[in-house]
């Protein structure tokens, strides 16, 4: 078993014990407190649930703002209220020397479900992990470490590196400032607007990556990979996905685009300048721009593009190659 799916049945693991909670008898309770802490310079936030939606967003009052909403269930009436009040009146939060720990004592809480909804200064850095919720985290110089077993998770407007993982919902990231990491394993993974590299791997979902600014590296196991707007490296393999890279190559640039069963589509500008090299086992290899043909076989071509350049590496097995025109 490799690592991502060990990482996947563990956080799958511990999302079925959260819903197991969740679907304990008895009446449910519900309440929110609010507590202010305030901190200076660069600030690390520490966040963890096993239950509940978690929302970060970078303000600009120097201070670490928590609004956090429960649900007690699974037990008497009585005793739901009575550990309503004990959250309320010591919450799981504490200042430390450098931020906010928030649900330090999060896994002594059986049958409760706190979202947090959480304003802090901006020069912030974030560790967030849920089993159960949905998390989104936006506005933020960073960096950001983002994990959640069962829910999406979602990144905004972040300066420094981001690494986002979900064992089972989405990952998006938009206006990313530096180096993204996602992983889903039976979500999608969304990225636009990375100017930093971006590695993007799924299982089961697709890969869609737009306006990447740096290199891209994407590797899926039965989805499909569509990067757009690509300038410089790529690196795209699916095993039985399609794969499509668009964009306009630099001189150095190099494209690799892999798939066993799925098809690979290339799509430049007419004008572009690059070196081709396409193999397919059982696939036909179309070009619908102007190529010389440089080599070419039953199942191969080696052509040149323009004046050359960069190079095109497209593989498959079973699948076609298929060279257009984009804009």
């Amino acid at each position: 078993m490799n690592l991502h799916r060990q990482t996947a049945t563990a956080l799958t693991a511990c999302a079925v014990l959260a819903w197991v909670g969740a679907c304990g008898s008895g009446p449910s309770v519900t309440g929110s407190f609010e507590r202010t802490f305030t901190v200076s310079g660069h600030t690390r936030l520490d966040l963890t649930t096993p239950s509940g939606d978690v929302s970060v967003t970078g303000s600009a009052d120097g201070k670490v703002h928590v609004h956090g909403d429960v649900r007690v269930w699974g037990m008497s009436l009585s005793d739901a209220n009575k550990e309503l009040a004990n959250i309320d009146g010591n919450p799981p939060l504490e200042q430390t020397p450098d931020g906010v720990r928030i649900g330090k004592e999060g896994l002594r809480l059986h049958d409760v479900s706190i979202s947090y909804t959480v304003e802090v200064p901006r020069d912030t850095e974030v560790n967030s992990s849920t089993a159960s919720g949905a998390q989104a985290v936006r506005n933020l110089r960073g960096p950001i470490k983002l994990q959640s077993a069962s829910g999406s998770v979602r990144a905004e407007d972040i300066d420094g590196e981001a690494q986002l993982t979900s064992a089972s919902g989405s990952v998006s990231a938009s206006n990313m400032g530096d180096v993204v990491r996602a992983t889903s394993f039976s979500g999608d993974v969304n990225i636009n607007g990375a100017k930093g590299d971006v590695r993007a791997t799924d299982e089961s979902g697709n890969i869609q990556i737009a306006k990447p600014g740096a290199r891209v590296d994407a590797s899926d196991t039965s989805g499909n990979i569509t990067v757009q707007g690509a300038t410089v490296d790529v690196k795209a393999h699916s095993v039985s996905g399609n794969v499509t890279v668009r964009g306009n190559l630099s001189p150095s640039s190099y494209w690799d685009l892999r798939s066993i069963s799925g098809n690979a589509e290339i799509g430049v500008p007419a004008n572009s300048n690059f070196h081709l090299l396409a193999e397919s086992t059982s696939g036909e290899i179309r070009a619908d721009i102007p190529i010389m043909i440089e080599e070419q076989g039953k199942h191969s071509l080696r052509a040149q593009i323009g004046t050359g350049g960069g190079r095109v590496e497209a593989h498959s097995i079973s699948g076609e190659i298929h060279l257009t025109p984009s804009n």
